[in-house]
């Protein structure tokens, strides 16, 4: 290693994160509650959402793309904030890269954990719910419980398109949990990452009594550990920059950013 490479110098360079769109701005909050110190990169692949009705082929390519672009920003590691990026592509990003990669997956274990009647239901793109990563877990943890899976087809749009409150998402939300009410799931996993940013409108669907399960706090546990085992958390005591781009070609796109994140913030268009 070079001076300019030392453990130092690594160690406050920023986390970058990534998604097929807006989606993973709700790992990204957790990640910036967990560890505020950190300096984020994220990029939203919104000109590609969803993912879910892509070949394992083109989404490879997206995840190389973006990935290559976030290591020339110097990520120190990259944070895969979409589940069916993570099905489609982890193995070959952490062959081809050498920096720490975290994925996510939906949370089966947990909810068969949480799930008083074991039945549980799972919110997903096709994407993930055709992958042999979800069948793998399914086969882990799945197996004492039964699992009902439904696919959310347009859901990922309505979020890209900043229609958390509008009528026309709580018909889709109605839509695809109705199923898993009607098969007495008392537990749902929100499978993709845009879905936590219609959590109310699923709330108010399924009622108090259905418990919703989200990832993303799991994710930036893990993203801790693996940081801390490479000495790379940052030594810095100030809250952490965050910059983000954008490749939508929608007109409103650094809005939706800003809404979804809370708070000011700093979009680039790709």
């Amino acid at each position: 290693m070079t001076d300019q490479f030392t453990t130092h110098n690594l160690k406050q360079r920023p986390v970058a994160v990534f998604d097929s769109g807006v989606g993973g701005i709700s790992v990204l909050q957790h990640i910036h509650a967990l560890l505020p110190n950190e300096q984020l990169l994220y990029v939203a692949d919104s000109k590609y959402a969803p993912y879910g009705n892509k070949s394992p082929a083109e989404i490879q390519a997206r995840c190389v793309e973006l990935s290559d672009f976030l290591i020339a920003n110097h990520a120190k590691a990259i944070v895969v904030a979409c589940n069916t990026a993570t099905a489609a592509a982890i193995d070959m990003m952490r062959e081809k890269y050498a920096l720490p990669i975290v994925g996510m997956e939906p949370a089966v274990k947990p909810a068969a954990a949480a799930s008083k009647n074991g039945i549980i239901g799972v919110l997903a793109t096709t994407g993930t719910l055709k992958s042999a990563q979800f069948a793998g877990l399914l086969e882990s943890y799945g197996r004492n419980v039964k699992v009902v899976t439904q696919a959310c087809v347009g859901l990922v749009e309505c979020v890209e398109r900043g229609e958390l409150q509008a009528d026309s998402t709580l018909q889709l939300v109605k839509k695809y949990c109705q199923p898993l009410l009607d098969e007495g799931a008392d537990t749902i996993v929100l499978g993709c990452t845009h879905y936590p940013f219609v959590r109310s409108l699923i709330e108010q669907v399924v009622g108090a009594q259905v418990s919703l399960i989200d990832t993303g706090a799991a994710v930036a546990k893990q993203l801790q550990k693996r940081l801390a085992a490479l000495d790379l958390l940052t030594s810095e005591s100030q809250v952490g920059s965050v910059q983000f781009w954008t490749n939508s070609a929608a007109d409103n796109a650094k809005q939706v950013v800003q809404d979804l994140w809370k708070q000011p913030a700093a979009v680039s268009v790709l």
